[in-house]
């Protein structure tokens, strides 16, 4: 399905004109840079709801190190008695 299809959106004015600037002035539309916009945003969405499935199936595997032992490790960081690197349950 390679077809594109009209979307409509609401923008203040002034990102019109910012869009409409620097379409001018990379040589592009205005509907190629919301495109590419939008692209880029549903993409970045994407991946990070997959992150989130990954952690959270992660957590009920049990792997995961809790946050009392990381701030520990954290906290001890610079001193003379710097802990190892917490791992996983």
């Amino acid at each position: 399905m390679n077809g594109t299809t009209t979307l409509t959106i609401r923008v203040p004015v002034a990102l019109k004109h910012r869009l409409d600037k620097l379409a001018k002035t990379i040589n592009r539309t205005r509907s190629w840079l919301a495109a590419d916009a939008v692209e880029n945003y549903v993409a970045d969405q994407e991946s990070y709801a997959a992150l989130l499935d990954q952690a959270e199936h992660d957590v009920e595997a049990g792997l995961f190190v809790p946050h009392d032992k990381v701030a520990r490790w954290l906290l001890s960081w610079g001193s003379d008695r710097e802990l190892p690197p917490p791992a996983c349950k």
